[in-house]
């Protein structure tokens, strides 16, 4: 074997050594995707149901008891705190 057949070799053999590491970092990114589109749509329902609250409060369906306790649970509940 010269020289040029040996380095092409080692070129592939790095290569397909090298994919399940890029394998990994897909997986992670895909995981790091995945919970912010899950932590969003948690944010999205909290914000839903403050404005409900809110509605309910103005329109004297809850007392202000009730309005401040829930309040409460949706704020410590929320992931951007």
């Amino acid at each position: 074997m010269n020289t040029t057949s040996v380095l092409k070799w080692t070129g592939v053999l790095v290569l397909l050594a090298s994919i399940p590491a890029l394998q990994g970092c897909a997986f992670l990114a895909g995981a790091a995707v995945g919970a912010g589109g899950a932590a969003a749509a948690y944010e999205y329902n909290a914000h839903d149901e403050s404005e409900d609250l809110e509605e309910d409060y103005k329109e004297g369906r809850i007392t202000k008891a009730e309005y401040d306790a829930r309040r409460k649970q949706i704020d410590e509940s929320s992931v951007t705190q």
